[in-house]
């Protein structure tokens, strides 16, 4: 695809070699997100951050990526405080932004929202999640996370095998990665779900009709078993028509040290889109998991910085300019040195 001012609202818009061109702007960009050097490659561009529902670290990475490239953020939080309460149609809404930006990120709870305003949008726009449909970055952040994970082992994401457990039907997050993980090569995939909670049969069609292995599972212990990725989900409790049904799958499939111990391979590697529920009733990662070194999900968290500054990078136009002029950084070892505490 063709980058430069597009707007990046599904992941149907990609293909590998555009995965590709991504995941190595992502690379360049280390040294940047992890602050020891500093470019300023978009002083003076605006980002507006439109978020219409709950986030944080989605909202927050946006924010961190853009201001890393050396960008202003403008955020907006909640629908209550948006004009949008006073019955502002998203179409006007994105003719009076785009104005004020250049380049704007959108979650919204209602599916095709994202694409709605975009249409009206005069400057590229960015999908951080529509409803239970899609969300394009926190799937190529899953991917690049895949990939590198990985790849310390020596392996490729052609022929992977990964278990995807949880809330499959109104998780966006597993939505959108089983579309790109249709892009690559003998692929198998366990989909370990309620029966009232399966992963939608367009993805799933669509996986099979390119080659790959899909097997279903309602028992978490047989799914889990023999797959280099263990991907995980929370039950997405908003998106159910009552608290009371969403009740009925809490804590359902819980994971802890003994159940990987006992089903998993041992360095198969343990992931999650975040925020895992920490409520004892809930939990689908347990906290004894926290110690084992292949629970990936906190450099998932850090790998979505690296993709967002990519999509920053490639749709403004800037990929080739960012380390012109780039300074290095003296402050920041000092900062993140680990002090004895006592």
């Amino acid at each position: 695809m063709e980058f430069v001012g597009s707007h990046i609202l599904s992941v149907d818009q990609f293909d590998r070699s555009d995965i590709e061109q991504i995941f190595a702007v992502a690379d360049d960009m280390q040294p940047y997100a992890h602050r020891t050097r500093i470019t300023r490659v978009l002083q003076g561009a605006i980002l507006s951050n439109m978020f219409f529902e709950s986030s944080t670290r989605t909202r927050v990475s946006f924010g961190c990526a853009f201001n890393l490239l050396g960008g202003e953020v403008r955020e907006t939080t909640e629908i209550k405080s948006s004009a949008i309460a006073k019955g502002e149609s998203l179409h006007d809404m994105a003719r009076v932004l785009s104005g004020y930006s250049d380049v704007i990120v959108m979650r919204h709870p209602a599916e095709g929202s994202v694409k709605e305003f975009a249409e009206a949008s005069r400057v590229p726009v960015i999908n951080g999640g529509d409803g239970s449909n899609e969300h394009p970055t926190q799937a190529l952040l899953d991917l690049y996370t895949i990939r590198k994970e990985l790849e310390d082992r020596g392996d490729a994401i052609d022929g992977l095998r990964i278990a995807v457990v949880g809330d499959l039907r109104y998780g966006r997050a597993v939505h959108s990665l089983l579309k790109l993980l249709a892009l690559f090569d003998n692929i198998s995939v366990n989909l370990v779900s309620p029966p009232d909670l399966t992963a939608p049969l367009d993805s799933v069609r669509d996986l099979e009709n390119k080659g790959h292995r899909v097997e279903t599972f309602q028992n978490l212990e047989d799914g889990v078993n023999h797959v280099d990725i263990l991907y995980v989900t929370r039950t997405q409790e908003e998106r159910f028509p009552s608290q009371e049904e969403a009740d009925r799958y809490r804590g359902l499939f819980r994971i802890n040290q003994t159940i990987y111990t006992e089903h998993c391979e041992p360095n198969t590697v343990i992931m999650h889109p975040l925020p895992r529920d920490s409520r004892a009733a809930a939990q689908e990662l347990d906290d004894d998991l926290n110690a084992n070194p292949n629970l990936a999900i906190f450099r998932q968290t850090d790998n979505g910085v690296l993709i967002r500054m990519a999509l920053f990078s490639l749709i403004l136009d800037v990929a080739d300019g960012v380390h012109d002029h780039a300074q290095p950084v003296t402050w920041f070892t000092a900062r993140r040195t680990p002090r004895t505490l006592g």
